[in-house]
């Protein structure tokens, strides 16, 4: 038996694990048609078959479903091994690709890409602006940011910056009209301007007090897709929106809106940075990661919007 490559040993975890020669692909940066030979190499060097594809599909046979099993954590303690000598290098360089949130992308831009820059000539950085959540394997990018609520439970997550919180709020002339609700029940009887998400759902409020949870099908007849315009419709007396604290804040100071439901609306850890765990971090997305460590951002900037 020929003794197989590392490079080789990383191109069957890859396709093992996505079950695709082509998300596979994405990933490490080639062809499919590439991996797809370099996995018949493999099996004739091991005289074993570790894949059973077809037109459609990727399945991992019993022998190689045994290999992932044992190279999966050795792969990872071999990244986490490479990390540790990462410190030592003179300089950073290279791309970090990133992904984040549209309500997001500001907060970077003003307060830890331009200390990126300065740290380290020769890291380059590119932002990706989306509204929905997407796969940062498969659109190619180093490391992604989102609340954390929406963070992927297989991605490693570095929580940044200060906690966040989504509230009710309405104009005192329509809670004057209208009433105040006491409890999220009570919403069924007002005028709510509902949060239409990027992938085109409505968005269900979301409430919480003494453990219990509940997430309301507000009804309503005005719809968004963005908190500023939700902000101020609510300002506008249309009736009540439920909206990031920080997007709110300046008409919360002045009486134009006032919080409502506030006991059922407690703040939670806002953004993270996240990005897979079982490869090696490049050294680009480390320096990035460490100026966003090192970074305090004060809660006035942090105006996050929900993904979905």
């Amino acid at each position: 038996m020929t003794e197989p490559s590392l490079s080789d040993l990383k191109v069957f975890v890859a396709v093992a694990t996505h079950r695709s020669f082509r998300k596979a692909a994405d990933e490490m940066g080639v062809s499919p048609s590439t991996l797809s030979h370099t996995m018949r190499s493999l099996e004739t060097d091991l005289g074993v078959r570790l894949l059973n594809r077809t037109t459609r599909s990727v399945a991992v046979t019993e022998a190689g479903e045994r290999l992932l099993a044992r190279l999966s954590p050795v792969l990872i303690d071999l990244a986490s091994a490479l990390d540790e000598v990462d410190p030592y290098r003179s300089t950073a360089a290279g791309t970090v690709r990133i992904n984040a949130a549209a309500g997001v992308v500001g907060l970077l831009v003003r307060h830890v890409v331009p200390e990126v820059l300065k740290r380290h000539p020769q890291v380059s950085v590119d932002i990706v602006s989306e509204g929905r959540l997407v796969d940062i394997v498969e659109g190619g990018f180093d490391a992604g940011v989102r609340l954390g609520e929406t963070v992927p439970r297989d991605m490693v997550a570095i929580r940044f910056g200060p906690e966040a919180r989504f509230i009710c709020v309405a104009s005192p002339d329509y809670l004057a009209r209208a009433g105040t609700p006491a409890t999220p029940e009570d919403l069924a009887a007002h005028d709510c301007i509902r949060h239409r998400m990027p992938s085109g759902k409505l968005y269900r409020w979301e409430f919480e007090r003494h453990g219990q949870e509940l997430a309301v099908d507000v009804p309503g007849r005005l719809t968004l897709d963005d908190q500023a315009l939700m902000t101020d419709a609510a300002i506008a007396g249309l009736g009540i929106a439920y909206v990031s604290e920080q997007s709110a804040r300046e008409a919360l100071s002045d009486g134009r809106l006032t919080p409502v439901l506030l006991d059922w609306c407690p703040p939670f850890p806002g953004l993270y940075l996240y990005y897979p765990g079982h490869r090696r971090v490049p050294p680009a997305l480390r320096a990035f990661i460490d100026v966003l460590k090192e970074i305090e951002l004060p809660a006035s900037v942090l105006a996050p919007v929900r993904s979905g």
